[in-house]
């Protein structure tokens, strides 16, 4: 059986967003979202590859260090195997809108998981809360579920990674 990915926007997936204009720098500003654990350990006892595609602009406008963002990633990452869940892989952009292939609505996070891990798109998901989550995934060629109260062209729309992630599921055994 071939392996399948869901691709997790972090801001607005897995935590909660910053204030306007400002970003999450330092693991005291995270807090995750309610759920978020059981949700990811649902996908990995389905045999899901988990991985977080996230932009962090704040690294490129001096805001914040990529220490700092892999800093957040590794107390994330604890808390989560506390629950029992894992991430495979987090991907992070660091770079000024317009200025690489990796940044959101760009498909180059999508790429190096590729080039990680074999996987069926068809059978794989891009789950995010903005435009430019849901246009990545249907660039790469997986399906899209938009967590927002906004209308995008999302294949699906939910009201959280849990209820993406139940959905998921659901699909599976279709």
């Amino acid at each position: 059986m071939p392996n399948k990915v869901v691709f997790l926007d972090r801001d607005g997936v897995i935590n909660k967003v910053a204030a306007p204009h400002d970003y999450i720098k330092t693991w005291n500003e995270f807090e995750f979202f309610d759920g978020v654990a059981t949700a990811i350990k649902k996908l990995n006892d389905a045999q899901y590859i988990v991985c977080i595609v996230t932009n962090q602009r704040g690294v490129a406008q001096g805001i914040m260090s990529m220490e700092d963002v892999n800093e957040i990633h590794k107390q994330m990452r604890c808390e989560l195997e506390l629950s029992g869940a894992h991430l495979d892989a987090i991907f992070v952009c660091p770079h000024e809108n317009g200025t690489c292939t990796c940044r959101k609505p760009q498909t180059g996070m999508f790429q190096q998981a590729e080039a990680i891990y074999q996987f069926d798109k068809n059978s794989s998901y891009m789950v995010g809360d903005s435009e430019s989550d849901i246009l990545a995934g249907k660039k790469f060629g997986v399906k899209t579920i938009a967590i927002t109260i906004k209308e995008f062209a999302a294949d699906y729309k939910c009201n959280s990674l849990c209820e993406a992630v139940n959905y998921i599921l659901q699909e599976d055994v279709k």
